[in-house]
């Protein structure tokens, strides 16, 4: 371990470079946009202390959360298989994060890295004669509950944990020889769309979570191939499969939300949570978004001692017609909460999404942080106010960034100041 953080030390030290320019920021270690073989920011987070189950043996027995992974290197070739700990009993938990609120960075970290990686390689794009192994894998993200699966290993699992800016952590891995899963009860909605072949996969999302199916959960069907039309599934890839069940839904109710009528005051709410510092802004005009980051010096994704990088990204009332590079999953998954708020209350409004990271955030957790937390802060009670500038002292009192460093790097704020609207005209 020492020599991990001895390494981290050099590396970062010698590349100010990737500091100074944000690279960090923008890559979060998927990218390798720094040239180097491994990231120097994952030798630091794989420094820490974290417990892992003690494994014995080849053959693991455990209750699956139920939970699944699917890889994305090499894709379309990629590893498959299921996570589960090495013991029986309740273990929802480790696998649904809308029931995380209050728990600790440490404390998720932890409880997720007693789940172990089973891995399989397929054709995602061919794999309807893969074997009973992909069934099994299949089964596993639909069933609703906890249920008993027993793994043989080629050999006994190991290797580091797994941290990503956009997938939950989890621990050791292993390839797998074959796989049991006892008989459970699939979850309703996403049992209709499994077996609904002529049911193209953005209708099976939208349809499962507006009667009442988790958003996580949801996740884990339409990664595993079991959405879709016919020969035309596919399984996709964990980290690709969070993001884009977060826009499909987001999309769909911005189709209602953007000619619904606007609110009628300006609003502002606030939460704080795992060191992130968020204020989300609403104003009465016409459906935009925006999501600004200010990533503090020593957080997960900046490594800098003293320079703090801020990223956004934005769209107008039609929407996007690229991928958020700068924010990534991140601005989906905020996207998704404001829109679920924005819909509950039938208006429409321009939302600013501003999020501090702070040195507390220090080891990358997943994307559910962002939604949940978003939806956390918009179950709170707002500040309203008649104009802009009336919610500007809650937001300084409130956020480390004063006025100035939030509308420089906002374009839905410089738009609203400058453009004039109809209703500045009555």
């Amino acid at each position: 371990m020492e020599n991990q953080s001895t390494l981290f030390d050099e590396i970062t030290a010698s590349s100010g470079e990737v500091v100074k320019n944000g690279l960090c920021n923008v890559c979060k270690g998927t990218r390798r946009l720094c040239g180097r073989d491994r990231c120097p920011l994952m030798l630091k987070f794989y420094t820490k202390k974290f417990s892992t189950p003690e494994i014995k043996s080849n053959d693991i027995a455990g209750s699956s959360p139920p939970a699944v992974f699917v890889g994305r290197y090499g894709y379309p070739k990629v590893e498959i298989g299921p996570l589960l700990p090495t013991f029986m009993g309740d273990t929802t938990e480790l696998d649904k994060p809308e029931l995380w609120s209050g728990k600790s960075m440490y404390d998720i970290a932890s409880m997720r890295y007693q789940l172990v990686r089973g891995k399989y390689r397929i054709d995602a794009t061919d794999f309807q004669k893969s074997g009973r192994i992909v069934d099994n894998v299949q089964e596993l993200a639909l069933t609703e509950k906890p249920v008993s699966v027993e793994t043989l290993f080629e050999k006994k699992p190991s290797g580091r944990i797994v941290l990503d800016d956009e997938i939950m952590p989890f621990g050791p891995s292993g390839r797998m020889a074959s796989i049991r899963v006892d008989n459970g009860r699939f979850e309703r909605n996403l049992e209709k769309s499994f077996y609904d072949i002529d049911m193209n996969s953005t209708d099976a999302v939208v349809s499962a979570y507006k009667n009442g199916t988790l958003v996580s959960e949801i996740e884990k069907a339409f990664s595993v191939g079991t959405m879709g039309v016919g020969k035309r599934r596919r399984f996709v890839p964990t980290r690709w499969s969070i993001t884009a069940v977060d826009d499909i839904i987001g999309k769909r109710m911005m189709l209602d939300i953007r000619f619904n009528e606007t609110i009628d005051e300006f609003r502002l709410f606030q939460w704080k949570n795992l060191d992130n510092w968020w204020s989300i802004v609403m104003m009465p005009v016409t459906w935009r978004y925006e999501m600004i980051e200010a990533w503090y010096p020593k957080t997960s994704w900046n490594p800098s001692p003293n320079e703090m990088i801020l990223s956004h990204d934005h769209e107008f009332f039609d929407g996007r017609t690229t991928y958020a590079d700068n924010i990534t999953g991140a601005y989906y998954a905020a996207r998704l909460a404001v829109t679920e708020y924005l819909q509950s209350i039938n208006r429409s409004a321009a939302v600013l999404v501003f999020r501090e990271i702070h040195p507390g955030y220090d080891i990358p957790l997943g994307v559910w942080n962002i939604r949940e937390n978003v939806r956390a802060a918009l179950r709170t009670t707002p500040y309203t106010a008649e104009s802009l500038e009336g919610l500007w002292p809650q937001i300084e009192a409130f956020m480390d960034l004063k006025k100035s460093r939030w509308l420089k790097n906002s374009e839905i704020l410089k738009d609203y100041l400058v453009q004039r609207r109809i209703e500045d005209f009555y």
